[in-house]
């Protein structure tokens, strides 16, 4: 299994789609606590669950058992959190979720996962500390 992130923020259509068609992506995962907003453009949870479908043949997904808490994301981006502080809280909750073995449980016999995360030119994203969680834990979920 290939574990990728990507934003949905900061890119054009075509920028996201080819990356996904690269890493030929059959599962896309949208981790985003808000995932409905204007901001979301294209990538709004009803639009990408079409395009993913419709433009790269594979599913999409919005689990939000491996978004960040709504306390911890708003602390993050009003900048009372640091990103040290911010991954390790995540970090946390996953452990408590035990979210690594229900990511394998339910993900685990796609080839291709694109994991889609917020990060802009100013902050960074949940999304790519969930990526390097389950890339660290691959080897003991791999059949």
């Amino acid at each position: 299994m290939q574990i990728h992130d990507i934003s949905a923020y900061q890119t054009s259509a075509e920028h996201f789609f080819e990356r996904l068609q690269a890493w030929k992506t059959d599962l896309v995962l949208d981790v985003r606590l808000h995932n409905t907003n204007q901001l979301a453009g294209f990538t709004k949870e009803q639009d990408l669950d079409y395009f993913v479908r419709e433009i790269e043949d594979a599913t999409y997904v919005h689990d939000p058992e491996f978004s960040p808490t709504a306390n911890d994301l708003s602390a993050y981006l009003h900048k009372t959190m640091s990103w040290q502080d911010y991954a390790a809280a995540y970090k946390r909750d996953l452990q408590e979720r035990n979210a690594v073995a229900d990511f394998f449980k339910k993900y685990g016999s796609y080839n291709s996962v694109a994991i889609v995360g917020t990060a802009t030119d100013k902050r960074r994203s949940h999304a790519e500390v969930l990526v390097e969680v389950l890339t660290e834990a691959l080897p003991n979920f791999s059949s």
